[in-house]
């Protein structure tokens, strides 16, 4: 079965045709860069555009960043606050040819990484991370998913774990591997206190560089790379609207 997956960063959004049987992409993906402001209708736009190139009617499935619930945004860290109550799914819906399914990018992600990648097989608590614009989290037990996380809005130092250690700040703040390894050590000791995951696995784009920072990174918890890079957004996205289909 092929579903459209849509991956909404605070960079980026990809768009691509993923096999939701085998969780592979179907070709390269298309991107735009994410609407400064990243309004509504800005993002609509954009999503419409992509669905549009890749000439697609069908269901689609987008990873957005923002607690979703039932559809509607709960939040805004990495896009206008305009978004905050929202009906994503409706604002999407009338953007595109077809249906559509919203969630979390880093719920997405982590479905995934947990159905394909790392954490296949895994039944144990696993707790997903995605290091890039912000810091997107998913926990699961026994292969279970609890929902919109957010742990990059976990506080940390004198604002919130993203602002601290996410992957973009190592780049605008010009920190060395070890510099950001310890800033993310700052973050694990404080959600292992929290909750105890049994494996963390590292995402998004920088996870590709993950022989830079391993080294420096001391958890309890053991530590693997996403297997799915920064496509596992796409890829979990997709997945979710597939299954959904009779």
């Amino acid at each position: 079965m092929q579903v459209l997956g849509i991956d909404i960063g605070g960079s980026w959004i990809k768009a691509a045709l993923v096999d939701v049987n085998e969780g592979t992409l179907l070709g390269v993906p298309f991107e735009l860069p994410t609407p400064r402001p990243a309004t509504p209708g800005a993002i609509a736009d954009q999503v419409g555009q992509l669905v549009s190139a890749l000439d697609w009617q069908g269901r689609v499935g987008i990873g957005f960043p923002a607690v979703m619930r039932e559809g509607v945004v709960g939040t805004a860290a990495n896009i206008d606050a305009s978004w905050i109550g929202i009906d994503a799914v409706d604002l999407f819906g009338n953007a595109i040819p077809g249906e559509c399914v919203v969630l979390n990018d880093a719920d997405a992600a982590g479905l995934a990484e947990m159905r394909f990648g790392a954490g296949a097989g895994h039944d144990e608590t696993v707790l997903v991370l995605t290091l890039g614009t912000g810091i997107g989290s998913a926990l699961f037990c026994r292969q279970q998913l609890f929902p919109n996380l957010e742990l990059g809005s976990f506080p940390l130092k004198s604002g919130i774990a993203e602002e601290y250690a996410a992957a973009s700040i190592r780049i605008q703040e010009h920190l060395s591997w070890q510099e950001w390894g310890g800033r993310l050590n700052q973050f694990f000791a404080a959600v292992e206190r929290l909750l105890s995951p049994d494996l963390i696995i590292i995402g998004g784009g920088v996870s590709q560089r993950s022989d830079q920072f391993f080294p420096y990174l001391q958890t309890r918890a053991r530590l693997l790379p996403a297997s799915l890079l920064n496509q596992a957004g796409i890829v979990g996205a997709a997945c979710h609207a597939g299954i959904l289909d009779p």
